[in-house]
């Protein structure tokens, strides 16, 4: 068995575990992705920030809150994933009966 206390990296980065929050909760604050992600508000917005701009997330106002939506057909861009999109990503780590 692992120790995951005992580590002090993650194998995702959190420029990838922010979209999975926004993909499980699309409704959720710039607060509770922080949170989810161990990061900072300031981190957080930054993160969404440079998203939006590559085109991974879009935002939408919806009173005074605003809800995300990542844009799963593009393509990850990341020598290792090749050409997978980004909801393949996302497919594994949003579906039914994870155990987080």
């Amino acid at each position: 068995m692992l120790d995951n206390n005992a580590r002090s990296w993650e194998f995702l980065t959190n420029h990838a575990q922010v979209p999975v929050c926004i993909a499980r909760d699309p409704g959720s604050r710039l607060r509770d992705i922080a949170e989810r992600v161990e990061i900072t508000e300031r981190a957080a917005h930054r993160i969404v920030t440079e998203l939006a701009a590559a085109g991974y997330i879009t935002r939408e106002r919806t009173g005074r809150r605003i809800r995300y939506t990542v844009n799963a057909h593009l393509p990850m861009g990341d020598r290792v994933a090749g050409q997978r999109n980004v909801g393949a990503l996302l497919d594994v780590l949003t579906t039914a009966g994870r155990t987080d």
